[in-house]
């Protein structure tokens, strides 16, 4: 197997990092989230978070916000200053900016974040998305069994995370896996999951010397790929998230080649 290009130590902050979101899921109140199903809406690529009642606990999310900090500072101690900086800026006001803008993708409002507060850019994201995300797992854990099929170019039917990894589970049957989320669904074997085309000519498989368990499903139509992972191999078979971050080397291969973790429809005239 091919060695991970993730360091031993960012790979252990992560694993930490799981452990703690395992464990703040539990903190939850199940009631807390209601989620109102509308099948139009799903089947027309709305995530099904947004259509989810949930009843944040600003003071539990600052209280993990603060965990994730002291998790970062173990491993990176010169963070002291600036993870210091965050606890005096955090108030209530904040933190629930922090997490609408953490649920719907706002890059540019934590980079913008960030420069204001003489941050590093990942800083504010990082930590948001890292607290929202037992919101988003429990979420995705009710509406789970209701989840068969995703929408091509919609991302995540839970959360609208874009779609880049998936599994072999028995048989050889495709299962796209959410590293966000956890949400998890099968597809076809030959389709892709950002245009929807499955035309043989058109999507083809890349492999990566050394690593006899991965594989790159790309698409000619649109540019987009994913990573295809045959877990059937592992005794343990590690969180999406942890596979996502494991398996990093098959995205730097795929941008390479010029594809994208989001495709792009061609344009026609």
């Amino acid at each position: 197997m091919i060695k991970s290009v993730v360091s031993k130590e960012y790979m252990d902050l992560q694993k930490e990092i799981v452990k703690l979101q395992e464990q703040w899921k539990l903190q939850l109140d199940p009631e807390t989230i209601r989620p109102k199903l509308d099948k139009a809406a799903m089947e027309a690529g709305v995530p099904a978070a947004a259509l989810t009642a949930i009843d944040f606990e600003i003071s539990l999310f600052l209280q993990w916000i603060e965990e994730v900090n002291t998790t970062l500072l173990k491993f990176n101690p010169e963070l002291a200053e600036k993870l210091a900086r965050i606890t005096s800026l955090l108030n209530e006001e904040t933190a629930i900016r922090w997490i609408d803008e953490a649920f719907s993708f706002n890059h540019v409002y934590f980079t913008s974040f960030a420069v204001e507060h003489g941050l590093e850019e990942w800083i504010p994201q990082f930590l948001a998305e890292t607290a929202l995300r037992p919101y988003l797992q429990l979420t995705a854990e009710k509406i789970q069994p209701v989840i068969n099929r995703a929408v091509p170019g919609a991302g995540c039917p839970v959360c609208g995370e874009p779609v880049r990894l998936a599994t072999l589970a028995d048989e050889g049957k495709k299962v796209i896996h959410c590293p966000r989320c956890q949400a998890n669904w099968h597809a076809k074997r030959l389709e892709c999951s950002h245009c929807g085309s499955e035309d043989h000519k058109t999507i083809q498989f890349l492999t990566i010397e050394g690593d006899a368990i991965s594989q790159i499903q790309v698409c000619e139509e649109c540019k987009g790929y994913i990573k295809i992972i045959d877990t059937r191999q592992y005794i343990t078979k590690p969180s999406a998230a942890l596979l996502d971050l494991n398996s990093i080397h098959l995205d730097f291969v795929a941008q390479e080649n010029g594809y994208n973790a989001v495709g792009e429809k061609k344009e026609t005239n």
